[in-house]
């Protein structure tokens, strides 16, 4: 028992310290978890993932006849939401070549159909937080390919998809002496501010921000809050059958000495 106790201890320390190393880069904002609740702010997420999202990445796992579950008609997803020769039945693909995505980005744009759920790290927030940071953390870096660079993500290869409505951004750093050389000066990054503005006001785009993960993390998992109801009911059930097993026990053992 002393060993696996120890076993134990030495597994949670290790953990402790993971965390810790993981929490050292940029602190994830978070993201207004609500709004997986809100059929507005989800019928909004999606169009802003269609017009914005959709053209070079895929949501392969996703159909768009299952938008019927945030409130929309089989006849407004067709005149609304799809663009293409797709029919209301299909799943939300693009046809973007993958070779060409490659030399154009240096990578495939990644599926979008779960990654509200995979982009998350111990200690720093959930993968929505993550792309709610994201998302609003681009700003203008004329020494990358793209013109574009990122507080969440540094150097990533895409570009901001978004700048049209948040408007162009230049980045705010934090100038703080190395702990180990005081000589030296690290460059930390804050945030961003505009250099000039974009088609929506700083509330506006972030709110679309919002909106956008909110149905990033519904379509990672649609049926979550079916899931957490049912949870509530089930552990209700628990509750009130310990308390009839609990009695039950008694009057099998009340006349056992």
């Amino acid at each position: 028992m002393k060993k696996i106790l120890l076993t134990l201890l030495a597994v949670l320390s290790l953990g402790a310290g993971s965390v810790q190393a993981s929490t050292g880069g940029l602190a994830w904002d978070t993201f207004p978890a609500q709004r997986v609740t809100d059929q507005a702010a989800l019928q909004n997420g999606a169009k802003l993932f269609v017009n914005y999202c959709l053209n070079c990445h895929n949501a392969a796992f996703m159909r768009y006849n299952r938008l019927r579950d945030i409130g929309l008609t089989e006849e407004q997803i067709k005149n609304n939401l799809v663009f293409t020769e797709a029919k209301v039945g299909d799943l939300m693909k693009v046809s973007l070549d993958p070779r060409q995505a490659k030399e154009w980005f240096g990578a495939v744009p990644p599926d979008l159909t779960v990654i509200a759920r995979s982009r998350s790290a111990a200690g720093m927030g959930s993968g929505a937080d993550y792309i709610y940071t994201f998302l609003r953390t681009y700003y203008r870096d004329d020494t990358k390919a793209t013109g574009w660079n990122n507080g969440a993500f540094p150097s990533v290869g895409m570009p901001h998809p978004l700048w049209e409505l948040q408007g162009p951004q230049r980045p705010v750093f934090a100038e703080v002496k190395d702990a180990h050389d005081p000589s030296k000066v690290q460059h930390i990054f804050k945030g961003v501010e505009p250099m000039a503005p974009g088609k929506m006001s700083e509330t506006e785009y972030r709110e679309s921000v919002a909106d956008l993960v909110a149905y990033l993390s519904w379509m990672a998992e649609p049926m979550q809050t079916q899931r957490v109801r049912l949870g509530a009911w089930v552990m209700l059930f628990l509750a009130v059958f310990f308390v009839i097993a609990w009695q039950l026990n008694a009057s099998f053992w009340k006349d056992v000495k």
